[in-house]
């Protein structure tokens, strides 16, 4: 899969606190990985490095190849890496209360599986049509799955800004797991919850549809979203199925 990404830190904010990248391990199959820090200035950029660099760096050395081994993988360094972070939260005290959101994307010859524990988001777009797989861990979601607000109602709601599972402060780090089969010409896009606060997903659709490959989309999609008001950190990455490989 060919895979373009950026970040940027977005009009209203002094630093950015996302981090993505992507990885291949020794069987030649891709991880992509993208964080959203939490915690202000207690280390939200730390955590979500650690979450990056440290997942990244064992799927490198792993020989993962199939669906089955890939789930159980991305759960237990999810685990790993919370207990990571929190330990260390408890260690240093100016990291105190540091958190991450995390969405992964293990990228198999003709399959998807994907990890995501708070509200950065994965989506598939296939015969021009796009769907969201993550779904965001926040208060205003909880709210609305349970039938306490409406769809409209949500897209407002204050509660859209707490985060109720994350990567860090609590053992709670259990990702939801998604699974999908891949074929040619599929994209994959990631991103942290900057962009959706300020593209709609017709205008997401859209721009990667008419753009004149991944990386022109990318770019336009930060760019919309600073003009739109861009007021949080931005990061996008699109991943273009062009054939049955990786």
């Amino acid at each position: 899969m060919k895979i373009a990404y950026a970040s940027d830190t977005g009009r209203m904010r002094a630093e950015n606190q996302d981090y993505v990248s992507v990885f291949i391990n020794q069987s030649g199959a891709q991880l992509a990985i993208v964080a959203d820090g939490v915690g202000g200035q207690n280390g939200g950029d730390v955590a979500a490095t650690m979450a990056v660099s440290h997942i990244g760096n064992q799927w490198q050395q792993s020989t993962i190849d199939t669906v089955e081994t890939a789930k159980q993988w991305l759960i237990e360094q999810v685990n790993s890496e919370n207990d990571t972070i929190v330990k260390t939260a408890q260690r240093y005290r100016t990291l105190n209360g540091m958190a991450t959101t995390l969405v992964i994307a293990v990228i198999l010859a003709n399959q998807l599986i994907i990890a995501n524990i708070g509200d950065s988001r994965a989506y598939v777009i296939r015969q021009r049509q796009m769907r969201q797989l993550t779904v965001d861990h926040n208060l205003a979601n909880e709210l609305l799955q349970e039938g306490a607000i409406t769809e409209d109602e949500a897209v407002t709601h204050p509660g859209r800004h707490l985060i109720t599972r994350q990567l860090g402060v609590t053992d709670d780090s259990k990702p939801d797991l998604f699974a999908i089969n891949l074929y040619p010409n599929d994209y994959v896009l990631m991103t942290t919850d900057g962009m959706p606060k300020h593209v709609s997903d017709e205008n997401i659709l859209q721009t990667v549809l008419s753009a004149n490959d991944i990386a022109d989309a990318v770019t336009q999609l930060i760019t919309k979203t600073n003009n739109a008001g861009g007021s949080d950190n931005v990061t996008v990455l699109i991943g273009h199925q062009e054939s049955e490989d990786y």
